[in-house]
């Protein structure tokens, strides 16, 4: 069963205008590509989306991300991200703004950030062949952790602090059915990292 799309952290969401920022162009660039390998999209028959992606701004100002059910947009733009502007792991909360409200992994994204410095963008993807080859194989979340909980942002900090997973920057999300994380010091790096491994598992197959 896939437990995906949900939000359950308490939001404290203020409605705004479309997020005219820079990083929205960035994101989209990325985005793309993600969504045409099927990384991120929409399970039609369940009527929900899957995947995100984010990128730290500047000046410790927050960090901007898909917002939730987006999955099903071709061509993103301003209207379909939040700019997530303050967290609290303990409290399960998560503040944003934008047209729409941040996506439901927002916390988990938070965490990796508060976690190192160095991180500057998140893509949290689904790919259920290279969920399976890749357990056991990669740094990985504890397998009793859902998706979108304190639980799973803890995991995801724990996880900041693995060599392994520095090194990889790749991990199992084991809990969450098919979902994968990808970090790195840029959007580009973050992207391309499972955009390859992608690739790379679909000629082995």
């Amino acid at each position: 069963m896939i437990d995906e799309g949900y939000i359950k952290f308490d939001i404290d969401w203020t409605q705004t205008g479309p997020i005219c920022l820079a990083e929205v162009d960035e994101l989209n660039r990325w985005r793309e590509p993600l969504m045409a390998a099927g990384l991120i999209g929409h399970y039609d028959d369940l009527g929900i989306g899957y995947g995100n992606i984010s990128v730290r701004l500047a000046h410790g100002r927050g960090f901007i991300i898909s917002g939730t059910q987006t999955g099903h947009i071709v061509h993103a733009s301003g209207e379909h991200y939040a700019l997530v502007t303050g967290f609290d792991i303990g409290a399960n909360r998560i503040e944003c703004q934008g047209s729409v409200k941040a996506s439901s992994e927002s916390l988990t994204h938070a965490a990796i950030y508060a976690a190192d410095p160095g991180i500057n963008a998140v893509v949290h993807v689904h790919q259920p062949r290279l969920w399976s080859e890749l357990r056991g194989a990669l740094p990985a979340t504890d397998p009793r952790v859902a998706y979108g909980t304190p639980a799973m942002a803890l995991e995801l900090e724990r996880l900041c602090r693995d060599p392994e997973f520095r090194k990889s920057g790749i991990a199992v999300m084991a809990g969450h059915e098919s979902g994968l994380i990808a970090v790195g010091p840029t959007l580009a790096d973050a992207a391309t990292r499972i955009l390859e491994l992608n690739a790379e598992s679909g000629a082995a197959g």
